[in-house]
């Protein structure tokens, strides 16, 4: 039986204090990411995340550096699009990614550039929504509403993992259900 998660990446996009500090619902943000760290980790999923211009705003914040694999690959970009970020497309190549499951910030500036660059790359999509933030909370649905328009999905991160295990007779069924008991 193959693994459906083989060919995911979660990517995280830029979850640096200097960021999160401007976030209204960081917390939130960080407890449902946390969750789909552990959980994507959990089916075996590629993990990397970017940081932007880490020298000048940071690293990723430490609650997330905890739950991270321990060599989760780190990427430093400057531009927008993650994709631009060196490696990171060596990255996807050679983990045979064929979709990027996206997280961070911000929704209207990261997200949206990364995943339009991915998808015209021919690389599929899915934000989960319980794990990208903005600044402005108004800009999140204009933004949502013109990348599913262009085949990006949008969903939350318990339907992603739920979707992947399939059944209850999933081999990690009873681990993620503690996952899921944990961050509720």
């Amino acid at each position: 039986m193959s693994n459906p998660a083989q060919h995911l990446g979660l990517l995280l996009i830029d979850f640096q204090d200097s960021f999160l500090n401007a976030i209204p619902d960081r917390e939130r943000l960080l407890q449902r990411t946390s969750f789909a760290v552990e959980a994507a980790s959990l089916l075996g999923c590629s993990i990397a995340a970017t940081e932007q211009i880490p020298q000048k705003l940071g690293h990723t914040t430490e609650l997330l550096s905890t739950v991270l694999p321990q060599h989760t690959p780190i990427f430093d970009k400057s531009a927008f699009s993650a994709l631009e970020a060196d490696g990171l497309s060596r990255w996807i190549e050679s983990n045979q990614i064929d979709h990027l499951l996206l997280l961070g910030i911000e929704t209207s500036i990261c997200i949206y550039q990364t995943a339009i660059q991915a998808l015209g790359d021919g690389i599929g999509v899915t934000l989960l929504s319980d794990c990208i933030s903005e600044r402005r909370p108004e800009d999140r649905e204009p933004v949502l509403k013109q990348l599913l328009s262009m085949d990006a999905h949008v969903l939350p991160a318990e339907t992603i993992f739920y979707s992947l295990l399939g059944s209850a007779a999933h081999p990690q069924f009873r681990a993620f259900t503690q996952l899921v008991k944990q961050y509720a």
